[in-house]
């Protein structure tokens, strides 16, 4: 039998396709598991490694690769965060973000049902790793994007032969109009906070405390947009709290980008709701990703943040491109501006004293920055040399580089 839906606030139960709680707060799976215990060995790869905690059987195709990504520690990052780092790297995933691991559950359970087609409202990570489980699935894929989606986008999307449709007007009413479709139309729309979205995420956190086992890091620093990835967090530290596995939570940190930041403003004015951003209060970034001004989930992100003691902070554009470049050049990994994101908000949570200096912070770059390369849009400095003047020009290469 298929686990019920739940609301995380009032606790209203309803049936397993439910997404939104009649108190306007999104829904996620009633998984009660006694017993629940961290696997002593590896049955199934990655992520799967827990498929007795999750909702589905382990599926064939891509969906079987989600998960088991990389815990780095990182010493070389720790002068610029002001702590002792850990990375997460989810752009290890099949199509280079956490969003796999949400949709190896979501897809996977729409075709071991025996539904036909299957969407999503996204112009990134979510839209490509809806559509490479589709395609691994065999199953049709539509994809609903913004007018002014860039053209490389598109192209990276494309690849795994979904229908696109770029919708005019206000992007953020798709989400309602996504559900009306999904609930009139033989489609089902997988938006960011699906139940079966949010129980795969989960695993992220299963896989981190597994890894630093014994010990449980101080706190988790997460890019945040819909506030869909930061609800599974929680979902998770919650299942290994009421199983007795962790005592003390780490505390979630969530950071946004300054040019688009409701939850932010929301936790630094003490309320306990999170509100749209109005339009003349949105602005550019290079973060787009999380450029999200009116969050789904971001009311249950902002609860995660106060009920693990967390914080919510936001960065500027410089400092997100700052920090990419730190991960590149000091810890050699290429992430996407929003996960650059985490470094940004680990320094500036240490300046204010609310991470110490001896505490372990997981960062989580939540999608590879490969995807983002061969625009041109930043300058490459290089040089020309001859191939007599080659030895001495390797000669006087800085040795600290």
């Amino acid at each position: 039998m298929a686990p019920a839906t739940v609301c995380y606030r009032c606790d209203a139960r309803f049936g397993e396709d439910r997404v939104r709680c009649d108190c306007g707060e999104p829904l996620w799976l009633d998984q009660d598991q006694p017993g629940f215990a961290l696997p002593a060995e590896a049955a199934s790869p990655g992520m799967w490694r827990y498929g007795d905690h999750l909702p589905i059987g382990v599926p064939d195709g891509v969906a079987s690769a989600a998960g088991g990504t990389p815990l780095i520690r990182s010493r070389r990052l720790d002068e610029v965060a002001g702590c002792r780092v850990f990375v997460k790297d989810e752009g290890e995933n099949p199509t280079g973000s956490y969003k796999d691991r949400g949709s190896a559950v979501a897809v996977s359970r729409v075709c071991q049902r025996g539904e036909d087609a299957v969407g999503t409202v996204s112009y990134g990570n979510m839209a490509m790793s809806t559509a490479a489980h589709a395609a691994s699935e065999g199953r049709p894929c539509a994809v609903l994007v913004p007018a002014d989606v860039p053209a490389g986008r598109l192209e990276l999307i494309d690849q795994y032969d979904p229908t696109i449709l770029r919708v005019e007007g206000d992007y953020g009413e798709l989400y309602a109009d996504a559900l009306e479709l999904t609930r009139t139309l033989p489609i089902r729309f997988l938006l960011s906070d699906d139940p079966w979205r949010i129980s795969g995420y989960r695993t992220v956190l299963f896989e981190i405390v597994e890894a630093l086992h014994p010990e449980v890091p101080d706190a988790i620093v997460l890019p945040a947009s819909s506030g869909g990835f930061a609800s599974g967090v929680w979902r998770g530290i919650r299942d290994l709290q009421e199983a007795g596995l962790v005592d003390q939570p780490p505390r979630l940190y969530l950071v946004q980008t300054a040019a688009s930041d409701p939850i932010t403003r929301a936790y630094e004015a003490g309320r306990d709701e999170v509100t749209a951003l109005p339009p003349a209060d949105v602005g550019e970034t290079i973060a787009r990703s999380i450029g999200n001004p009116d969050p789904p989930s971001g009311t249950r992100a902002l609860t995660a943040v106060r009920e693990t003691g967390g914080a919510v902070c936001s960065v500027t554009d410089e400092a997100i491109e700052t920090a990419r470049r730190q991960f590149a050049r000091r810890a050699g990994l290429c992430v996407e501006p929003a996960s650059a994101t985490t470094l940004a908000a680990a320094a500036r949570l240490t300046e204010r004293g609310e991470v110490e200096t001896g505490e372990s912070v997981v960062l989580v770059p939540t999608g590879t920055g490969f995807k983002e390369l061969g625009t041109g849009a930043t300058p490459v400095e290089s040089e020309s040399v001859t191939r007599e003047s080659l030895r001495t020009r390797i000669e006087g290469v800085d040795s600290g580089h």
